[in-house]
């Protein structure tokens, strides 16, 4: 028997010899109650971009000449961040170690990092690259997962690789954010202008 599926009044069967399955106005994906998909209401029980459910690719930001890579607006049902490196390239004569920071309405927070990369302590953001290498060119990706909404907890796995010389690095670690994460920065420990040369960085997030 054919079969009607409208978005608003749920599922209804007419007559034998009518047209095949014919779709009304769905405007998302339906979502669970304990377990058992709710009755649609429109508006109401659909999956939207502002409740989660959708993965969402930022805006490739350039490497070249900058001190800090920031991805903004990161909206508050992001539960998870991948951070993805493409041939990004330190600057010559920068030796400090590359990092990870996640940021509030308050600003980045730039302490309370726990966590090792390749057996160095993390302590002021979430290293990817501890080379100390002048024009180390780095590939790769690191997520970030909340554990804990109520105290604002993420934890971090990622893997990178240098592409100018041998040498990879796997991390892994957590910070305790003082509220909702809005900010992911890309940095060096050193703080000198600038701190990379080349390369992309891109965020892809999802709730």
């Amino acid at each position: 028997m054919p079969v009607t599926i409208d978005g608003t009044t749920g599922i209804t069967t007419p007559a034998e010899n009518t047209a095949a399955l014919t779709v009304g106005s769905i405007t998302g994906i339906l979502k669970a109650t304990s377990g058992v998909v709710a009755q649609a209401v429109a508006g109401t029980d659909y999956l939207t971009s502002t409740s989660g459910g959708t993965i969402t690719l930022a805006t490739s930001q350039s490497a070249v000449g900058a001190t800090n890579i920031d991805f903004t607006s990161i909206p508050s049902w992001a539960k998870q961040i991948t951070v993805n490196f493409r041939t990004v390239a330190s600057q010559s004569g920068v030796t400090a170690a590359k990092q990870i920071q996640l940021g509030t309405s308050s600003g980045i927070v730039a302490s309370g990092y726990t966590g090792t990369i390749e057996g160095s302590s993390l302590s002021v953001g979430f290293t990817y690259d501890n080379s100390s290498s002048s024009g180390s060119i780095i590939n790769g990706s690191v997520i970030l997962t909340l554990v804990d909404s109520s105290t604002n907890t993420w934890c971090c796995f990622g893997v990178t690789g240098r592409s100018d010389a041998a040498g990879g690095f796997k991390l892994a670690g957590s910070v305790v954010l003082p509220s909702t994460l809005t900010t992911v920065r890309i940095s060096s420990t050193s703080g000198s202008a600038p701190s990379f040369s080349a390369g992309t960085v891109n965020i892809v997030y999802q709730g």
